[in-house]
């Protein structure tokens, strides 16, 4: 759920010159803290499944499923699921609902009840289970197959077109999309959407047959089947996937990407629990600027209002069941259920043509300490109520999605339109969406949509590096990307050719603003926000995205449309290599050769050299991670060695480490007292999950020991309060408020920040004061103030504001530690950033 925030009212080839090249290629609530995340010990699995391509999503549903002659096949397309071993620890059998391993013989059963049922398999979990998207619609030939096809492409592409087409309003079948169980322990939404796929695969009454004629009903079975199993909130990998939409880390938040792009649902839900009552969005303030909001709320509150009359409708009461009546954020509270980050499945869903999107989160709670405390009768009497809730509210969407198919996809056209046509934003009023009560100035939330934005070509590896990304981000985010194809200029300024040029006249102009942006500074707007305020792709994956205002017109621009980033890699023909660590890429590739045992050296601007004999070596890993070993003259330096880490991390930071290919030994407070080989480490790493106070005095002095000879690079509170207790850098931290987070101006200045982009993130930030002998800073807050987007103020004594952390140091380093008060490995997200980490890891092991 979303947790609750107080309401406050290549191949190698040789060219001529004989280099090697590689060929580019193409309420009752769960309080656990609402966006930190947990150490990294809490069910966090290894790295093998968390690099699981993300093309599996993709490959899994975008390509036509064809029948046996290699025609498009129609619908049913029914298969039958191998089964999964029994598992009677799967948490789901003590609240009698449907264990994971029972979910395939039932989907194989529900496709056998007639012609109504289809099932695909949208890709695989982190820890390598099966997710399943069961399709429910009028059985359709292979040529109405075609023709729904041929409709929804023209409604996102030529959307003016579209409005007008006769076999658009007649015949298109509106797209329905139900996402279930995304938090691993927060079940019931499966179970209803079981129910609801029997329920429709068998009904005979007029208003079923009308429903299924005119729509397609998507149903993501269990979005999330390791936390399902295990009964966390998390994956595998201990990522909250319904964090993970803006950065797309998991294979189970790019499965359902696809499923937007494929699928283009019109009206999505997204179950989760638990809160009491059942809360149904929309949203408090403030709300994305990037959507088209008018149509957004017009829909998804007409929704919550048929939702909160079937929920309501039930007759469960306070007294008797301990169900209290459902709520509307967005009518009932004043702030601290915010949409305005697209980290979110429904916030998401709206850049993909989604209008009307809702969290609905159920109203009792089973998981956490409710499910280790309550009796199992009580545990099966409240999971069978979130059931029957989380079905009204399935029931009464779909009801809704049958009575409002005309207009739901006239305005999903007119997003489309908008986008495509560089139409401005109407701000919602009264009078813009009558029928939603409350509408204020506190609702308003545009944006003035540049007329493109330019990614150049590279000036540097750095940025040629993390411009393709970006782009490969930005298509598979189903954002179109052109590539000059000669020199140009646009509004006074010139670009090389190969600069990536996004047009933001195009249907999913919102999804390209939203990832290109720097953002907002809304500071001022409200008291509290529900998650992260700032995610500014461009500003913290190192690439530049430069804006074009105003009228510019890009006819004079010679490009084309690419369907993948142009590739980078590149090793010299002979002699010397250098390969910078600008790029988390960059730190992997150097993690190979050492673990390769080739000898590396650091020279003293901060990149690596490789010697010529390892050029093979450094063909591959070229191909392998798009980067650049370039030819050096330059020689001596200090040896770089196989660095082990010892880390007390978040997910995410254990997540961003494995990408760059350290090895890691996941530890805590409990792992320490239980005796730990400490030679099987180089460097410790911590940022949580590892209290000084917390180890017992032989664990003090192995870790003790430990310190003098190694290093620490330490992050957030965690880190200082380590480095405190064990005296290794004198420095003061001085800690902002909790919740301050966002995108900050930095300026880098020492050997571990070399090279690092001129924005960082910050979640709860850190500066360093009183800074004793022997003490550097890498890096510090820019002066001003520093916050470029996000939510960041003062305490309530009116201090550790954004303009009292300017100037102060973010970054402060020793001769044996680190230490971070910015968050460079936030959730898998800051690419720009990693190379800091690497660097810091490198420097002090």
């Amino acid at each position: 759920m979303r947790l609750p925030r107080p309401v406050l009212t290549a191949s190698v080839v040789v060219t001529a010159t004989g280099s090697l090249l590689l060929v580019p290629h193409s309420a009752t609530a769960d309080r656990d803290p609402p966006v930190r995340e947990g150490s990294a010990q809490d069910g966090a699995a290894g790295n093998g499944a968390a690099r699981n391509s993300a093309s599996t999503a993709r490959n899994a549903l975008a390509a036509p499923v064809t029948d046996l002659s290699g025609t498009t096949a129609g619908y049913p397309r029914e298969q039958v699921l191998t089964p999964d071993p029994e598992n009677p620890a799967d948490r789901s059998v003590k609240l009698g609902l449907t264990p994971y391993h029972a979910i395939a013989p039932k989907l194989n059963a529900l496709q056998r009840l007639g012609d109504r049922v289809s099932v695909e398999i949208a890709g695989e979990s982190a820890g390598g289970h099966r997710l399943y998207l069961v399709t429910v619609t009028a059985p359709e030939s292979a040529r109405e197959t075609r023709a729904q096809e041929r409709m929804r492409e023209l409604i996102e592409n030529a959307p003016r077109a579209a409005a007008k087409d006769p076999a658009v309003k007649r015949t298109y079948k509106t797209p329905v999309f139900f996402n279930n169980n995304i938090h691993g322990n927060e079940w019931e939404g499966t179970d209803a959407a079981l129910r609801a796929v029997e329920r429709l695969a068998t009904a005979k009454d007029a208003r079923t047959a009308d429903l299924l004629a005119h729509s397609r009903l998507y149903f993501n079975i269990t979005a999330n089947p390791d936390g399902r199993i295990a009964g966390t909130r998390a994956n595998a990998n201990g990522f909250d996937l319904n964090r993970d939409f803006i950065t797309a880390s998991q294979p189970e938040s790019r499965a359902i990407r696809q499923i937007g792009i494929d699928k283009q649902p019109a009206v999505m839900v997204d179950l989760h629990g638990y809160v009491n009552g059942t809360l149904i969005e929309p949203t408090t303030p403030p709300h994305g600027e990037n959507y088209e909001y008018d149509l957004f709320l017009k829909n998804t509150y007409a929704n919550a209002l048929g939702m909160e009359a079937a929920v309501n409708g039930l007759g469960y009461t306070p007294a008797e069941d301990g169900v209290e009546p459902a709520q509307i954020p967005f009518r009932d509270q004043e702030e601290g259920w915010d949409d305005w980050p697209p980290i979110f499945t429904p916030q998401y869903a709206a850049f993909h043509g989604t209008v009307a999107a809702h969290t609905v989160e159920i109203p009792l709670q089973v998981n956490n300490a409710a499910y280790e405390s309550l009796p199992v009768a009580e545990l099966r009497r409240r999971a069978a109520v979130n059931v029957d809730v989380a079905d009204a509210a399935v029931r009464a969407t779909l009801d809704f999605a049958r009575t409002h198919r005309s207009s739901l996809i006239a305005d999903q056209i007119e997003v489309f339109r908008r986008g495509a046509e560089g139409a401005a934003q109407v701000p919602v009023s009264a009078e813009t969406v009558p029928g939603v009560p409350g509408i204020g100035p506190e609702d308003v939330y545009t944006t003035e949509f540049p007329r493109a934005y330019v990614v150049p070509a590279g000036a540097t590896q750095r940025s040629a590096t993390a411009a393709a990304r970006l782009v490969d981000h930005l298509l598979a985010n189903d954002v179109r990307v052109t590539r000059a194809t000669g020199a140009f200029r646009l509004a006074g300024r010139s670009y090389p050719k190969g600069s990536y040029v996004v047009d933001l006249r195009q249907p999913k102009r919102g999804m390209a603003n939203v990832l290109l942006a720097d953002g907002t500074d809304i500071s001022d707007k409200v008291s509290v926000m529900y998650d992260i305020s700032g995610w500014s792709l461009g500003r913290l994956w190192g690439a530049t995205v430069t804006p074009v205002r105003g009228g510019t017109s890009l006819a004079a621009v010679p490009r084309r449309a690419v369907e993948t980033a142009t590739g980078v890699g590149y090793v010299a023909p002979r002699g010397t290599l250098r390969l910078r660590l600008d790029d988390p890429r960059e730190i992997a590739a150097l993690n190979s050769l050492l673990k390769q045992g080739v000898p590396v050296r650091l020279a003293a601007d901060g990149s690596v050299l490789v010697p010529g004999s390892a050029r093979a070596k450094a063909v591959a890993l070229a191909r392998e991670y798009d980067v650049a070993f370039d030819a050096t003259k330059a020689t001596g330096g200090t040896p770089l060695h196989h660095t082990r880490v010892a880390a007390a991390v978040t997910p995410g930071e254990l997540f961003a480490l494995r990408e760059m290919n350290f090895d890691v030994v996941p530890v805590s407070t409990a792992i320490l007292n239980a005796g730990f080989d400490w030679s099987a480490a180089d460097v410790l790493f911590a940022s949580s999950g590892l209290s000084h106070t917390g180890l017992d005095a032989s664990a003090q002095a192995a870790l003790g020991a430990f310190l003098g000879t190694h290093g620490l690079v330490g992050r957030g509170a965690a880190g200082a309060a380590l480095n405190a207790a064990t005296g290794l850098l004198p420095v003061r931290p001085v800690a902002a408020d909790g919740d301050a987070n966002g995108v900050v101006r930095v300026v880098s200045s020492g050997p571990v920040t070399a090279g690092a982009p001129d924005h960082g993130f910050v979640y709860a930030p850190l500066w360093f004061t009183d800074l004793g002998p022997g003490v550097r800073v890498e890096q510090s807050y820019a002066t001003g103030d520093p916050l470029v987007a996000g939510h960041w103020r003062p305490l309530t004594d009116g201090t550790a504001g954004p303009t009292a952390a300017a100037g102060q140091a973010s970054v402060v380093s020793g001769p044996h530690a680190v230490l971070f008060g910015t968050e460079p490995l936030f959730r898998d997200h800051p690419k720009g950033q990693f190379p800091q980490v690497g660097r810091a890891l490198l420097t002090v092991s």
